[in-house]
């Protein structure tokens, strides 16, 4: 008989909270909305369906391998991993910090049985597809690994790169403004900003009202908040196509 752990056991080696389930679980109740899971780690949150940036095709095989083993995201971006085993042993992906995970692949050595599922992984039967889908809300270096028993010592593990937006668009030669956030119009999805010269569009120093590219921008923006931001005209109007806190 399998043996249950507590989610109590868990809590003490897992950063998330063991109430928040896996994306397609089916053995549990109503996922929760991520909106509203009210914590968010080093690594992200669980990411919105609705609100997949891209799709980014990740292979398990019994080589104890990840193909790619290394992928680049670019912060704020919510991707949708489509988690393709094409082996013949069951495989999972769980993102988290090396230390994390570290400590989650000695939970699973001593308990080989357990059964887990939490909003960052996701575990594949042979020769199945599985998904898992998050949004990297911070930028730096982080880590995903399969922890089933012996997987992660046999070296299966990869790295994630998130990337400012500041670095992102420096490579594409597009510099990011930064400016003060005066008024926020929710409800006709307007933001008042005042800035420095945004050379690319040969707009000077002025205070003015922009757009918003996406509407849940606004949940991460208040009044008197710095930002850098990239603008752009979209169907006519100046637009505020991505921010991040100003250091």
């Amino acid at each position: 008989m399998k043996r249950t752990i507590i989610a109590s056991v868990l809590a003490a080696f897992l950063v998330f909270p063991a109430g928040v389930l896996a994306h397609g679980d089916k053995h549990q109740g109503k996922q929760e909305d991520p909106a509203d899971v009210g914590h968010e780690g080093a690594l992200g949150r669980p990411g919105d369906p609705g609100k997949v940036t891209r799709n980014v095709e990740v292979e398990m095989n019994d080589a104890m391998r990840f193909n790619p083993e290394s992928i680049r995201v670019k912060r704020g971006e919510t991707i949708r991993f489509i988690v393709k085993n094409t082996g013949k042993l069951k495989h999972e992906m769980v993102l988290g910090t090396i230390e994390e995970l570290k400590q989650h692949a000695e939970l699973m050595r001593k308990f080989p049985e357990m059964e887990h599922a939490d909003p960052n992984q996701t575990s594949v039967e042979p020769g199945k597809t599985g998904e898992l889908i998050w949004q990297f809300t911070n930028a730096g270096t982080f880590d995903f690994a399969c922890l089933e028993p012996g997987h992660y010592e046999a070296g299966m593990v990869g790295k994630v790169q998130v990337e400012s937006i500041a670095e992102s668009n420096t490579k594409s030669g597009q510099a990011m403004t930064e400016g003060l956030v005066k008024k926020i119009d929710r409800n006709v999805g307007k933001i008042t900003i005042s800035h420095g010269p945004i050379e690319y569009l040969g707009m000077p120093k002025m205070t003015m009202i922009f757009r918003v590219k996406d509407p849940a921008m606004f949940d991460r923006l208040k009044e008197g908040d710095r930002i850098r931001f990239i603008a752009d005209k979209v169907n006519g109007a100046f637009t505020v196509m991505e921010f991040e806190p100003a250091e």
